[in-house]
């Protein structure tokens, strides 16, 4: 079995997992992303961020293949390139961090170690790009249908508490620690990204939207 580890970019974009290719719950903000739906295809609008992003910034995405298929993948980017940062609570992601904005392993290759694949080859990315940490917003709440990370995953594998809140709380992992995990810490991060269902991976917002206003809560299913 072969493993391979590759940027995002606007070739292998279009491997992103069903309706997660035409998600941009992330990349766009509410108003952004509701007229983009509008439009009928939002997947023209992720691969302009995509785009963007990779010009302005440079790598925002892994991808990693088992025997030639697309079997998870993470994106991550500066809280500047991501627009629904801004709509939580808990906002704004600390000026020397990136934001994790979602990750995943296909069900089919849960188990096999993809998770700390993909993890790791951002953890190194970013340490070379002299970035001290990854921060994200956990969901204290999170029930299977939701666009953020649970909370206690994130606390499990080494993220801590920067900024509580009932709901959303900011998490951060220092990238030293991210480079250093053992494998029992990793084995609880493939977890995590297993038990994500594809079409919520990339923060599909369907059945679960940011309110803009109400102190910032959100996710409404």
């Amino acid at each position: 079995m072969s493993r391979r580890l590759v940027n995002l970019t606007l070739d292998t974009v279009e491997d992103l997992p069903g309706r997660c290719r035409r998600c941009v719950f992330w990349e766009l903000d509410p108003v952004g992303r509701e007229r983009a739906i509008e439009a009928g295809d939002p997947g023209l609008e992720k691969e302009a961020w995509v785009s963007a992003t990779l010009l302005e910034w440079g790598s925002c995405g892994k991808l990693v293949y088992v025997d030639g298929a697309a079997a998870g993948f993470v994106m991550f980017a500066p809280p500047a390139y991501v627009p629904r940062a801004s709509a939580y609570p808990t906002s704004p992601v600390s000026a020397d961090a990136v934001l994790l904005m979602t990750a995943h392993v296909l069900p089919d290759f849960s188990g096999g170690g993809l998770g700390r694949m993909l993890v790791q080859g951002v953890a190194k990315d970013l340490a070379r790009r002299g970035v001290r940490a990854i921060e994200a917003f956990g969901d204290l709440q999170w029930e299977g249908a939701s666009c953020v990370v649970p909370a206690d995953y994130l606390l499990s594998v080494g993220f801590k508490t920067v900024r509580p809140h009932h709901r959303f709380p900011r998490l951060r992992l220092e990238l030293r620690t991210a480079l250093s995990w053992k494998s029992d810490v990793e084995d609880a991060l493939e977890k995590l990204l297993g038990s994500m269902s594809p079409h919520v991976a990339l923060g599909r917002a369907t059945s679960a939207t940011l309110e803009p206003s109400g102190g910032g809560r959100a996710l409404s299913r």
